[in-house]
């Protein structure tokens, strides 16, 4: 087995067996009040991640966001590119499909109380962005 094989399996061991912190893209690659798809490996399978950057929203660090890209009411990957807002305090994403609303803290969605999107742990380091999968 070659080193470049070898570190592959050991990464792939390391992603199978525990949330491993990945770098999934820069600062640069973020568009701010917005979303961006990532590709994210998890211990369940690759995932397709919604990731939205919000500086400044509360007057204090830069805030991230990381949730599925999955809508399952459309059942298509297109939450990354909804429309970012605030309903009752807390920043939501709207699909732009059917246009449920899903906050961004949580996944939870406003109109459906029994949906709820996955969301990942993500922040900066430096100028890199790193998501717990």
């Amino acid at each position: 087995m070659t080193a470049t094989a070898l570190k592959k399996e050991m990464d792939m061991a390391d992603v199978q067996n525990s949330k491993a912190w990945q770098k999934v893209c820069t600062k640069a690659d973020l568009v701010e009040f917005s979303g961006i798809a990532a590709w994210l490996e998890t211990a369940g399978g690759p995932a397709q991640v919604a990731i939205f950057y919000l500086p400044g929203l509360r007057g204090q660090s830069d805030e991230l966001y990381a949730l599925d890209h999955h809508d399952p009411f459309s059942n298509a990957n297109v939450i990354a590119r909804g429309i970012v807002g605030d309903l009752k305090g807390a920043p939501v994403v709207a699909s732009p499909i059917y246009k449920q609303h899903f906050r961004l803290e949580d996944g939870q969605c406003l109109e459906d109380e029994s949906v709820k999107l996955r969301t990942w742990k993500i922040e900066f380091k430096g100028n890199e962005v790193w998501v717990e999968g």
